[in-house]
């Protein structure tokens, strides 16, 4: 019998404080993958914790963030990620030849209630599904 050699894909999600934005994507991303999609979240400057609206906006949801503690960018994860998608971190991400990157702009939960956190929550699981569908075709 022979092993898979297929690498799952993996996608890492920045912006700079690693607490809304990206660990909302990467909560949907490991949720609708259903662990088809190797997944990572990091910040330039990460804050101390998770934005607790975004907690709460996810949970509506069914997807429990409480647990998550935002992590700091490194250039390992960069360089072990197939896809790299940024948030708003600007010039702050690395930039490694090969990789596909995507800038998705959105706006900035930080300090916002949850009625406010939930159109930006929805707009990321938007554009979640459709980067499942462009990396695991048999998802489309």
């Amino acid at each position: 019998m022979t092993t898979d050699a297929v690498k799952k894909p993996s996608v890492l999600f920045v912006c700079v404080h690693n607490a809304g934005r990206s660990q909302m994507a990467a909560a949907f991303l490991t949720t609708l993958s259903q662990g088809a999609i190797e997944v990572r979240s990091a910040g330039s400057q990460p804050a101390d914790k998770v934005n607790p609206a975004a907690v709460e906006a996810m949970s509506e949801l069914g997807i429990d963030m409480s647990a998550e503690i935002p992590k700091v960018l490194t250039t390992e994860a960069v360089k072990e990620s197939d896809v790299v998608i940024t948030m708003g971190c600007g010039d702050e991400c690395p930039y490694f030849p090969g990789k596909r990157y995507e800038d998705w702009v959105l706006e900035d939960p930080a300090g916002q209630g949850v009625d406010a956190v939930r159109p930006i929550r929805d707009e990321i699981k938007t554009r979640i599904e459709n980067l499942i569908a462009s990396l695991i075709p048999a998802a489309k």
